[in-house]
């Protein structure tokens, strides 16, 4: 009897004691997920290049929302993406600048963060810009260029095709010949050229390598010219048309992102207008994240 009562005793302070390391754990767990999305981040916010328009948009939303603990991390967006695949991976969280077009929103499930200060504006523009003098010196580019609009669905086909792995040059060549309509509204009316040349510039956005090297194909096979193609950074890009050095550009994103470059240089650059309407810009999260507005980044 004294040793049954003795095991019961034992067995009792067994189980007690399991119990008191499953409530630590527990407590542990509780204490971890009591921690701000800024905790969890390390108040990090993962950009971009320091010289895009949606960086210096970003700083305005840091002190705006009195986001004081936040830094904002430069880099550029091939290092981005592959820091969201990573979070992503694991089911961690993390806060991005993002922008549409971009494959990243057709691969990931994400949502914009809500911005009722407005410090990123309202919806964009992605324009067309052309050196002065175009018009006249080449009337079919100039034409072309003019009638170029399309959707963010249809740039994205292409971008998520080069993000699968095909080159720019074969995914804009698939595309076009998959969407022979879009291409015969762009150039009827054009007479082909015998290979004039003409000089492109873009940024390296996977948006403006889709948009810029459809542009290639078309002028280049349908329309006989001889294209040359510079990636450059957002100030030479808009600085080359400007002095003429650059025939045109697709890339150029208004009125928010490149405004400094419009303010300083709209009079010597030829606009013609808007290839694609609706492109927007933000702070961006995994959608299995509990927030939903920049202001949460300072309350939860």
């Amino acid at each position: 009897m004294k040793k049954s009562k003795f095991w019961m005793t034992l067995s009792l302070v067994s189980v007690l004691a399991l119990s008191a390391c499953g409530n630590s754990g527990d407590n542990a767990k509780g204490e971890a997920g009591t921690q701000t999305v800024g905790e969890q981040v390390k108040y990090e916010i993962i950009g971009i290049d320091p010289g895009a328009g949606i960086m210096k948009a970003t700083a305005k939303a840091i002190e705006d929302y009195g986001l004081t603990d936040w830094k904002l991390i430069e880099g550029s967006g091939a290092a981005m993406t592959a820091t969201l695949a990573k979070a992503i991976k694991k089911e961690e969280p993390i806060v991005i600048t993002g922008w549409t077009p971009h494959w990243m929103f057709a691969k990931y499930d994400l949502k914009y963060l809500e911005d009722p200060k407005k410090s990123f504006g309202e919806a964009e523009e992605i324009h067309t810009l052309a050196r002065k003098g175009l018009k006249e010196e080449q009337p079919e580019a100039y034409q072309f260029l003019e009638n170029f609009k399309w959707t963010p669905e249809e740039m994205g086909e292409i971008m998520t095709a080069i993000q699968e792995g095909k080159s720019p040059v074969d995914a804009a060549k698939e595309w076009a010949e998959s969407h022979t309509d879009r291409i015969d509204e762009w150039t009827k009316g054009i007479s082909p050229v015998s290979n004039k040349e003409l000089k492109l510039s873009y940024v390296a956005w996977d948006s403006e390598i889709a948009s810029t090297h459809l542009v290639q194909y078309v002028l280049e096979n349908k329309l006989g010219y001889k294209v040359t193609a510079l990636q450059v950074e957002a100030g030479p890009m808009w600085t080359g048309v400007a002095n003429g050095d650059v025939d045109a550009t697709v890339a150029a994103w208004l009125p928010l992102t490149h405004a400094d470059y419009w303010n300083k240089y709209k009079e010597q650059v030829e606009d013609l207008g808007a290839n694609m309407e609706g492109v927007k810009t933000g702070l961006v999260v995994p959608s299995y994240m509990n927030i939903n507005s920049i202001e949460d980044l300072k309350t939860k």
